[in-house]
């Protein structure tokens, strides 16, 4: 045994101080951005039944959410719409006293501070549930432009910070880049849902936002999640086109994704944990099969590990919490 060369790794590891001060990745609660379901009708606060512990909320209700948030030093929301009247072309997306306009306008005056972001989509508001105009089954890529361009438009005049496109329609960058410097928004960043996968993860967020299609599927214009190097000629797109901040989604079993675009720019990566994922975590913390805090802050610094600047998700509160306590 005297004559043994090897390396002591676990020197850094011993105490609790020391593997603190050799820490590679930090997560902090100003690394989350908290997405918020808005919707239609007065006193309303509805649980979502595949999302415990996320809920509906009506305009009257949602300063109340927006405090608990910014006490937790949560520095930026994302908000989603839930509307009643649908027509063919999501009218309710970009107009101006939109669920989403109205939102926006009162977080602003609530909290100044906050950055708000606004999904930019169509998939919400059109009878038929799909992210953009149709004609048969098909859904149609420059027609839809025209109206993501209005909803845009329409968000930053109700006081968004950033515009967050997430329909997958080839140009949508470019598009809405055009449009918001023509409205005079050229200061307005576009936070691009860049590389997007055609995901069996996202079946609770359709029910909390009601924008289930009523025919057919995603996967022609979402991406297969069989294609890696697809990500990057998307993402290169976007940045051509003028994107501020690119997105993955989902985070999870796509972190080798956001590395990988991580690795081939240099603007801020935005990873969004995305509803299934929040949706298997809690039933199985309900069922005492894992420990919530740990699989949750692990996962979390997964995904800042592989590359995102921000993560995207509806564990935001509760991760502000436990993270606040770990101090």
């Amino acid at each position: 045994m005297n004559n043994l060369n090897f390396r002591r790794h676990r020197r850094l590891r011993s105490t609790a101080g020391m593997r603190a001060m050799v820490r590679e990745t930090q997560l902090q609660a100003t690394d989350f951005i908290y997405p918020i379901f808005v919707i239609e009708g007065e006193n309303v606060k509805n649980e979502i039944p595949s999302m415990p512990g996320i809920y509906q909320h009506s305009m009257d209700r949602l300063g109340e959410e927006l405090d608990e948030a910014v006490a937790l030093g949560i520095p930026s929301v994302i908000f989603f719409g839930v509307v009643t009247e649908k027509d063919a072309v999501g009218t309710g997306a970009y107009h101006d006293h939109g669920i989403i306009q109205e939102a926006i306008r009162l977080a602003k005056q609530r909290h100044p501070e906050l950055i708000v972001i606004a999904d930019t989509c169509l998939c919400e508001y059109t009878d038929h549930g799909h992210c953009g105009v149709i004609e048969g089954e098909r859904v149609l890529n420059d027609p839809s432009l025209d109206l993501l361009v209005k909803t845009a438009v329409s968000q930053a005049n109700a006081g968004a910070d950033i515009i967050a496109p997430s329909n997958m329609m080839d140009g949508f960058v470019v598009a809405i880049r055009q449009g918001l410097d023509e409205a005079g928004f050229e200061e307005i960043p576009i936070m691009s849902y860049a590389v997007k996968y055609a995901s069996a993860y996202y079946g609770p967020f359709r029910d909390a936002a009601d924008s289930t299609p009523q025919f057919g599927d995603r996967k022609a214009y979402q991406m297969d999640p069989a294609n890696r190097m697809e990500a990057l000629r998307e993402a290169e797109s976007d940045i051509a086109e003028g994107a501020d901040f690119l997105i993955v989604k989902p985070a999870l079993s796509y972190l080798d994704i956001l590395r990988d675009v991580k690795n081939n720019t240099l603007l801020p990566m935005v990873a969004y944990n995305v509803s299934g994922e929040y949706a298997m975590v809690k039933a199985a913390s309900l069922n005492g099969w894992v420990d919530e805090q740990r699989i949750v802050l692990e996962t979390l610094t997964s995904m800042k590990r592989a590359g995102a600047d921000l993560i995207m998700t509806y564990h935001a509160k509760d991760a502000a919490r436990w993270l606040e306590e770990t101090k």
